[in-house]
C-alpha cells in the first residue's frame, strides 16, 4: 500500500465530496482498526483526511501511537491475576470484581485454577483487549514456566513491553528471576509493580534494593506509598508531585491532592534519587540535572520513557491490587513509559536469503507480515491469534503461510475480549487479532506473498527424549489421538510416532518436564489417563570406516524368481555434511537397468533406519553403488530392494560402527557455596565442565553432559542446593559413546530382545 500522500488525500476528499449521497453516516466508530472504510465515512474522517493532506502525516500514525501490547508476569502468588482483574474492571471490560479465592464462587475472570496450579500462568486467553484513556491495550499471556521450547520465545516476541509484579513481602523470588531473565533475553522493556503493600511486613524499599542486587535492575521508585500495611492510604507521584487517594467501593474514585506536609522531606529525597538514577542513562536529563535547572514533570517523564524503551531503566510502581489502590496510576505508566509498536524494532528472517535478518518497518504501508503465536480450540473450530508486524490484513484477503507455502483466504477476523469476540473488517500493523478457519501451526508466519519472511527461525530443534504412552482404558483411544494431534500442531518441538517393533505410541520432546506437562494436559483437558513407559534416549549409530559390499539375492520358487546383485561400498560422510544419508550411483554402463536404482536407494534407506548394534537409525552414511548384475526375467524392484537391505547388513559390522548419544549443553546457576558439590556430581555423570563464571553471589557453570545421565537431575540439583539451584538444558550434538558404555548398551538391547 503506497504511503498516504497529499495527492492521494486530495483524491480521497474529492471522491467523498462528489459521492456524498452514497455515504451512510454511522454512529459507530468509523475507524475500524485504524483504517479508512468508505462505507462508514463521517465528517471527522473527512477532517482527518484534510489534515493528512496538509501535513503529510500517515493516517495510521495516531492509531499506532495509541496501541500497547503488554504482558503481566510474576512469581506464582504475587498477585498477577488479581492485578489483571482490576485492570479489566477499571478499563470497563468487566463490571464487577470477583476475587481469585472469592466466597461468591465465581472466581476471577481470567482464572482457571487447574491450569494455574499446573503452569503458574492464569491468563488463559492469549490476548485480552481493553481501552484506557483512548489507548488500546492488549494484555498478552506470558508463559510462567520456561521449558526452553519455542513457545516462550513466541509469546515474548509478541510483547512490546511488560509489567513485572513483585510481592512487597516475598520480594524477589526464584520465578521472578527466571521471568526477568527471559525478558532480558528477548529485550522486552518493562515496568516493575510492587504489589500487596497492605500486607503485614510489607517493605517496598527492601524489594527495590533486592531488584537492584538480584536482578541487576537499574531502577528507582516513581511513587512513594502513604502509610504501609493496614495504614496504606494512597500514593505520591514523584514525577508530578501529587498525592493520589482511592475512594469508592472498588477504588474507582481517585482524589488528587497536594503532598502531605509531613512527607515532603522524604518525597524530595526520593525524587532526587529518581532524577539521579535516570540521568545516569539519559544524556538530556543529565545536562539539566548537572546545570541545576529545575526539572519539570514533562522533562522527567520524557527521560524516563526514553530510558525505559532503551532498556536502560526500570520504573517501579507500587500499590495493592487486592485493596484496589495504585492500579490506575500503573495503567497511566503503561501508556507513558512503555513503547508503542512503532518504537520496538522487530526482525524477520528472509527465507529466500538463507534466514538473513531483515528489520521490519512496522508500518501498515509495508507488505503484510503476521505471526500466529497461539492456537486455541474454540467453539467454531481452530482460533488462531495473529500479531501483525507490518502491513494490513483484511477479511476476505488471500494470505500465504510461509512455513507450508499454502494460500489461504481469511474467512473471519475478530478482536478478542477475554472469551468474547468482536468481528472487525481489517487490522493493521501493531495490532493483535484472531482468525477462524485458518489451518496452521503455532509459530507460522503469514505474508501477502510479496516477501518470504518468517518471524521465528524455522530450524526446530530435534527432540532429545522419548516416552512410550498409551491410554489406560481401550475406549478412550479417540480422545487420546485427538489430544496428541492438537499438541503437535501447537508445539513443533513435540513429536508423536509409532514404534514399529512394539506398536507403542512414542512421544518425543525437549526434556523430562516438557513431556510430563503434556501427559498431565492429556489427563486434565481430555480426561484420558495415560500410562507412561520408561524414558528413552534417542541414540543414533554411525560408521567410522569404509566397508565394501557384494551381495547376490537369488530365489527360485517356481514361476518368476527373484534376482538382484549389488556391489559397492559404504563410508562415513564428512563431518560438516548437511545431510544425514547420501546415496551415490557410480554405475558405468547398464549392468543394472536404471529403473531399479530408486528401489536400491530405498532398500539402503530402509536398512539404515535400524542399525545392527542397538536398532537405532544410522546417520552420516554414504552409500556408493559401483556395480551389480540383473537378470532379464527374474529381476524386479523387490529383488533389488531386498538385495540392498541384506548387502547393508552384511557389510555393516565391517565398517566399525559406533553408537552416538545426544549430548546436552547444560547451564547451571547455583549459589557459590554449593559449587563444589554440583561440579562433583556433574563429573560423576560423565559431564565435561567447559565454563565457570561468577555472577554476583551465584556461580554459572556450563557443561556438556550426556542426556542418558541427566534423568531425574532436577530433583538431584534441588536437594544438593537446598532448592536454590536452577538449570537449563538444550541439545548440543550427538557424539560417540565410550567403549564400555557401547558394550553395556548392546548387551541391554540383546537382553531386551531375548526377553521378548
Amino acid at each position: 500500500m503506497a504511503r498516504f500522500s497529499r495527492s492521494s488525500a486530495q483524491r480521497l476528499l474529492y471522491a467523498l465530496s462528489s459521492s456524498s449521497s452514497t455515504v451512510s453516516p454511522s454512529p459507530a466508530g468509523s475507524l475500524i482498526g485504524g483504517a479508512f472504510h468508505f462505507r462508514q465515512f463521517s465528517a471527522g474522517n473527512v477532517a482527518r483526511a484534510k489534515a493528512a493532506a496538509d501535513d503529510k502525516e500517515p493516517w495510521w500514525k495516531e492509531s499506532m501511537e495509541r496501541q500497547r501490547n503488554i504482558g503481566i508476569s510474576a512469581h506464582i502468588d504475587s498477585g498477577k491475576t488479581t492485578l489483571t482483574e482490576r485492570v479489566l474492571f477499571y478499563t470497563g471490560r468487566i463490571h464487577e470484581i470477583h476475587e481469585v479465592r472469592g466466597k461468591d464462587g465465581v472466581g476471577a475472570k481470567m482464572d482457571s485454577m487447574d491450569l494455574e496450579r499446573e503452569k503458574g500462568i492464569t491468563i488463559q486467553s492469549a490476548a485480552t483487549y481493553c481501552t484506557w484513556k483512548d489507548y488500546k491495550v492488549n494484555i498478552i499471556d506470558t508463559p510462567g514456566h520456561v521449558d526452553f521450547t519455542i513457545e516462550v520465545e513466541r509469546a515474548l516476541r509478541v510483547l512490546d513491553g511488560a509489567i513485572l509484579v513483585l510481592c512487597s513481602v516475598g520480594g524477589v523470588q526464584s520465578q521472578s528471576i527466571t521471568v526477568d531473565r527471559q525478558m532480558r533475553r528477548y529485550e522486552v522493556p518493562r515496568l516493575a509493580f510492587i504489589n500487596k503493600l497492605d500486607r503485614m511486613g510489607a517493605d517496598p524499599w527492601k524489594v527495590l534494593n533486592q531488584a537492584r542486587s538480584k536482578l541487576r535492575h537499574h531502577s528507582a521508585a516513581i511513587q512513594v506509598p502513604i502509610g504501609l500495611e493496614e495504614n496504606f492510604k494512597g500514593l505520591i507521584d514523584l514525577v508530578k508531585l501529587k498525592a493520589y487517594y482511592f475512594h469508592g467501593s472498588s477504588g474507582e474514585k481517585i482524589v488528587i491532592e497536594e503532598v502531605p506536609s509531613d512527607m515532603e522531606a522524604l518525597v524530595a529525597e526520593k525524587r532526587r534519587e529518581l532524577i539521579e538514577t535516570v540521568s545516569e542513562v539519559d544524556d538530556i536529563l543529565a545536562e539539566a540535572f548537572l546545570s541545576d535547572e529545575p526539572i519539570s514533570a514533562a522533562d522527567l517523564e520524557g527521560a524516563i520513557r526514553r530510558a525505559t524503551i532503551a532498556q536502560k531503566f526500570i520504573p517501579v510502581f507500587m500499590g495493592s491490587a487486592f485493596k484496589n489502590k495504585g492500579v490506575q496510576p500503573l495503567l497511566d505508566g503503561v501508556l507513558s513509559y512503555l513503547p508503542c509498536p512503532m518504537e520496538v524494532s522487530s526482525y524477520a528472517l528472509d527465507q529466500s536469503k538463507n534466514e538473513e535478518k531483515v528489520e521490519l518497518s512496522g508500518s501498515p504501508d509495508g507488505p503484510l507480515v503476521a505471526l500466529a503465536f497461539k492456537l486455541e480450540e474454540g467453539r467454531f473450530g481452530q482460533l488462531t491469534y495473529l500479531r501483525i508486524y507490518e502491513g494490513i490484513i483484511r477479511k476476505g484477503d488471500f494470505i500465504i503461510n510461509v512455513n507450508t507455502g499454502k494460500k489461504i483466504k481469511v474467512p473471519r477476523l475478530v478482536r478478542m475480549h477475554s472469551d468474547e469476540m468482536e468481528d472487525i473488517q481489517e487490522a493493521h500493523a501493531g495490532q493483535i487479532v484472531a482468525v477462524f478457519g485458518v489451518d496452521c501451526a503455532s509459530g507460522d508466519t503469514f505474508t501477502d506473498g510479496s516477501v518470504k519472511y518468517t518471524m521465528t527461525s524455522m530450524n526446530v530443534p530435534e527432540p532429545v527424549m522419548s516416552l512410550a504412552v498409551q491410554p489406560v482404558s481401550k475406549d478412550s483411544g479417540g480422545q487420546f489421538s485427538k489430544a496428541l494431534n492438537r499438541f503437535q500442531k501447537e508445539d513443533p518441538t513435540f513429536r508423536v510416532g509409532l514404534d514399529p517393533e512394539s506398536g507403542q505410541t512414542i512421544i518425543s520432546g525437549m526434556g523430562e518436564l516438557h513431556l510430563d506437562i503434556y501427559v498431565e494436559r492429556i489427563r486434565r483437558e481430555y480426561k484420558v489417563d495415560a500410562s507412561v513407559g520408561k524414558p528413552r534416549v534417542n541414540f543414533r549409530e554411525t560408521v567410522t570406516q569404509r566397508a565394501d559390499f557384494d551381495y547376490l539375492h537369488k530365489k527360485q520358487t517356481g514361476g518368476q524368481g527373484q534376482y538382484g546383485r549389488v556391489i559397492g561400498y559404504i563410508e562415513p560422510l564428512p563431518a560438516e555434511s548437511a545431510t544425514k544419508f547420501e546415496f551415490e550411483n557410480m554405475l558405468v554402463g547398464q549392468a543394472i537397468p536404471s529403473n531399479f536404482i530408486p528401489a536400491i536407494e530405498k532398500g539402503f534407506k530402509e536398512a539404515a533406519n535400524s542399525g545392527a548394534l542397538i536398532g537405532h537409525p544410522v546417520e552420516n552414511l554414504r552409500v556408493v553403488l559401483t556395480d551389480g548384475a540383473a537378470h532379464a526375467v527374474d529381476s524386479s524392484e523387490l529383488a533389488f530392494k531386498l538385495a540392498s537391505i541384506y548387502a547393508f547388513r552384511q557389510c555393516y559390522p565391517a565398517s566399525r560402527p559406533v553408537i552416538l548419544e545426544p549430548v546436552m549443553l547444560v547451564e547451571l546457576k547455583v549459589p557459590t557455596e554449593f559449587q563444589g558439590a554440583v561440579a562433583g556430581d556433574l563429573n560423576k555423570r560423565k559431564g565435561v565442565i567447559v565454563g565457570n563464571d561468577q555472577e554476583g553471589d551465584d556461580s554459572v557453570i556450563t557443561a556438556h553432559v550426556p542426556l542418558n545421565n541427566m534423568f531425574g537431575y532436577s530433583t538431584a540439583l534441588r536437594s544438593m542446593t537446598q532448592g536454590k539451584g536452577e538449570f537449563t538444558m538444550e541439545y548440543k550434538e550427538h557424539s560417540p559413546v565410550s567403549h564400555d558404555v557401547q558394550t553395556q548398551l548392546i548387551n541391554t538391547c540383546k537382553g531386551n530382545k531375548a526377553a521378548e
